[in-house]
């Protein structure tokens, strides 16, 4: 069974959420604070976190940059806040997807199971083998990029980076077919699909995500170069 874990300092919140989730025959358990979550991270693999944004002594910003650093696990994060710069700042550090309060508890309980299917999908029901396409099975060497599909990994200058499940697959993708350009929709459409509640700027926030970890200067991208009006293109001379 799956477990979730809920990091939320509203124990009514708290409450609704996990109820929701173990009618739904997922397994939730409940961190209070940015704190005990990690303790809890610490002693025991979860297959997903809704964390909250606003929580005393550390906001979920905070604990998603700090738990992005050392987990690859999806991350929901739960938020009052509308702005739209509030949702690009948690995509911005690591956070999968958002939901705003107040929300609909059968909404919150789809998406969390979008996203633990669309993980499963993309890692083979497991952290240490992806299932691949064919054409995407071979490791790419390019310059000093080399992408290990089956591994999971990525290397830059014979160091490894650290990428989200997401970040992984679009630069996968894209380095699977060097100097196409694809626009954001397109790209969306391919890595998100239609379990996905967002729209195309999160692709934005991901390349430049990707940018700052396998390019020497990311203003001045080597391999993923933006066309203006079109979209962006891996570069393989």
């Amino acid at each position: 069974m799956k477990c979730v874990l809920i990091v939320e300092d509203d124990k009514e919140i708290a409450a609704i959420e996990r109820d929701y989730l173990e009618i739904n025959h997922i397994q939730a358990e409940i961190a209070s604070d940015g704190g005990m979550a990690m303790e809890m991270m610490k002693s025991k693999r979860y297959d997903l976190l809704l964390l909250d944004v606003m929580m005393p002594f550390k906001d979920g910003f905070q604990l998603c940059k700090e738990i992005r650093n050392t987990y690859d696990v999806p991350i929901l994060m739960v938020t009052a806040k509308t702005e739209s710069v509030d949702r690009i700042r948690g995509l911005g550090i690591g956070a999968d997807d958002y939901i705003l309060k107040p929300f609909d508890p059968a909404e919150l309980v789809a998406r969390v199971k979008a996203h633990l299917a669309r993980y499963d999908r993309l890692t083979g029901g497991s952290k240490d083998w992806v299932a691949l396409p064919k054409e995407t099975e071979k490791d790419i060497a390019i310059e000093d990029l080399y992408i290990v599909p089956k591994g999971y990994k990525v290397y830059v200058r014979g160091e490894e980076v650290k990428l989200t499940t997401r970040e992984f697959e679009l630069l996968l993708f894209l380095a699977s077919h060097p100097n196409i350009v694809f626009s954001k929709e397109k790209l969306f459409e391919r890595i998100w699909g239609d379990d996905y509640v967002s729209d195309n700027a999160t692709v934005t926030v991901h390349i430049n995500r990707i940018r700052s970890k396998i390019e020497k200067d990311s203003s001045n991208p080597q391999y993923i170069d933006t066309v203006w009006g079109a979209g962006y293109r891996f570069n393989k001379i």
